[in-house]
Formats: structure tokens, sequence, C-alpha cells
């Protein structure tokens, strides 16, 4: 079997992974570093990557230890150049360059939001059955804290963006709902947790119009959240105050809150697909598969809510297991194996390291890396 390591360094996770080239996925090794940001209520740039260069190299080793094998039994190196936190991702990328030019090994530089579409195509590392072989065309959606994108896909490998959000992406948008109801870091998981038994009724929200029907917009419902929890703001300027704080909800009320912006957000999410499933069918072949990733997809909420999407349109769902939603190096080598069997010999080591995805320079198709 040909085994690429991979590694992801991309925000707050330290991680390496070995896929073969069945997308079999013999090891995962992720070092959180939720405790270190935790008392900012966000991630510190700076403290990610200090963290990143302290843990970096015993990960990596970890991963090839995991998978029964030495490096001398690697096929190539994989890392995620782009998007992310750029002194994070230089991390990252400048262990797996310095590890594939002294191993001699084929290089491939990976963008993350490509990984998380393609996640859903790695498999346990017992699989004995054949890899899947999903239908196209098809759509893709990647929803993550950093990222709301929207893709038709002709084949694996070929996609084109239909539409992306114009401010805060759905995870970011949670994560800043649950600091305005006084949830702890981190705060997607903990708004999921406090939304359970609540009321997604209480609180009504509107779906903002734009220009482009594909495109997603969140920081609306994060303003209407603000005013319903501490108020409008009295005053102008610098010495405006709001009337309310977080800490004069009862937990009915916060557990009511937290479930309408989730249904909100979510609801949102299902509109555009519905807009783009429509659209494909009016002016093509219908979509048969639908592609998810990114870290909002481990909530158990829109895992069901996209399940019965698919259900009710005829379409085949491919979702990654959990803990391949969230950032991980197993979906980087995936997509670099993916690359390869497709005939890819890699990337040059002068391959840059990129703030942005591939996928913010415009809406033409793109062939992915």
């Amino acid at each position: 079997m040909k085994c690429i390591l991979g590694i992801e360094s991309s925000c707050d996770e330290t991680a390496a992974s070995v896929v073969d080239d069945r997308l079999r996925v013999r090891s995962s090794v992720v070092a959180s570093q939720d405790e270190l940001h935790a008392a900012y209520g966000g991630v510190v740039p700076e403290i990610a990557s200090r963290a990143h260069l302290e843990r970096i190299v015993p990960v990596m080793q970890k991963a090839v230890d995991d998978a029964g094998l030495r490096l001398d039994d690697l096929a190539a190196i994989a890392v995620g150049v782009r998007p992310g936190l750029i002194g994070s991702l230089l991390v990252g990328v400048s262990a797996a360059k310095g590890l594939a030019w002294a191993r001699m090994l084929p290089f491939y530089g990976v963008d993350h939001v490509a990984a998380h579409l393609f996640a859903g195509l790695l498999r346990t590392s017992d699989a004995a059955d054949e890899p899947m072989r999903p239908e196209f065309p098809a759509l893709g959606l990647v929803v993550s804290g950093g990222h709301t994108s929207l893709f038709q896909i002709e084949g694996v490998l070929e996609c084109a963006l239909l539409g992306r959000t114009i401010d805060d992406a759905v995870g970011e948008a949670l994560d800043k709902a649950a600091h305005l109801l006084g949830l702890p870091h981190p705060g997607g998981p903990n708004l999921e947790r406090c939304a359970m038994g609540g009321d997604a009724q209480a609180l009504r929200f509107t779906s903002p119009r734009l220009p482009s029907a594909l495109d997603f917009s969140l920081s609306g419902l994060k303003t209407k959240l603000l005013y319903e929890v501490r108020g409008v703001p009295q005053g102008r300027g610098a010495q405006s105050v709001f009337p309310r704080a977080s800490s004069d909800l009862d937990e009915s009320r916060r557990r009511d809150l937290a479930a309408s912006f989730q249904h909100a957000a979510f609801a949102q999410v299902l509109e555009r697909l519905t807009t783009a499933h429509d659209a494909m069918s009016e002016k093509s072949a219908p979509a048969r598969t639908l592609f998810v990733g990114g870290g909002v997809v481990a909530n158990a909420t829109l895992r069901a809510l996209l399940t019965q999407w698919c259900s009710s349109r005829g379409l085949s769902l491919v979702v990654p297991e959990q803990r391949y939603c969230v950032d991980n190096a197993a979906m980087i080598a995936g997509l670099a194996q993916l690359r390869r069997l497709a005939g890819d010999q890699g990337d040059d080591l002068s391959t840059p390291t990129e703030p942005v995805s591939l996928f913010a320079r415009g809406r033409k198709p793109t062939r992915v890396q």
C-alpha cells in the first residue's frame, strides 16, 4: 500500500495522519489547544503558532508509529498550505517541506477547504471493501469556523464555487452567538448543548436577501441576537451602553435563544442548498450526491437536517465521521491520495503558504489542489 503522511496546522490543532491508497486512515493524531485559548474566548494566533512549534515533531512521529510504519515506508508528504492563520500554517508547511526534502519524497500542498469537501471519502483502517464511488454531478458544502462555501462538483477534484459567506462563516457565527449568551469556549459545541430542549421558534430571524441567491450572510442574525440579549444600546458612540447583560438571562431563555439562532443559521444553509439544487436541475443534469465537510458538520442537528434534505430529493450524502469533520490531517492526506491516484505527481517545494483559499480567487471551475 502506498501511504501518505498528512500534516495540518492551519489554526489551533496540530495534526498528523497516515492514509493509504484505498483512502483508509491508518493513523490520526490531533493535539488540541482548547485549554490554551479558553481564557481568551477564541484563538490567539501567537499562542497557536508557538504551541504548533512545540508539538509538530512529536505528533508527526506518533502518526507514523501508530500506522505501524517507518519514514522509509512513506510514498509522499502532504500538508495544508492554505487557508488559515499564516503563523500556524508556516509551522506545518516548514516541517512537511523539510521532511519531504530530507527523504526525497513527493510533496503535496493541499487546500484546506477542498480537503474538508472530500473528507467523507475517508474510511476506517480495517475497511476491506472497495472505496466509495460517488455519483456525479454533485453539490458540495463546507461549513466550518472560517468557511461557508457551496460548490458544484462535476467529478472528483473538479469544482466550481457557487456561493460563499459575505461576512461571518456559520461556525464563526455560532461561536459569537455562544459568547453573546455567556457560554464558554469552544462556542459552537457549547451552543449545541445549550440548544437541546430549547424552543427553536422562540425568536424569529429574517433570512437575508443578497445579490446572489447562493451567498450566505450571518452578521444580521448575530446583531439581532445581540439586541435580544443585551437590549438596544443607549447613548451615542463610545458613551453608549447596553441596558442588560447575558448574566440576566434565565436558563430557559438562554436555551430558547441558542436553539433559535442555531435553527436560523442552519435554515439558511438548507435554503441555499435547495436553490442550488433547483438551478442545477433546470440548467443541466440534477445533482446526484451531496458532499459536506467542516467542523460544523459535527453538529448532530445539522447532520440530521442534511440527511433529511438529501432523502427528500433522492441524493446520496457523503459526510465524514465526526472526528474527521473538525480540522484534522487525515483529510489532508486523503485529498493528496486522490490527487496522486489521478496522476498528479505533486507540487514543487517552492509552493507558497497562503492565508486564503484557492476558491477565494473567483467562481470559475477549479482543479482542486
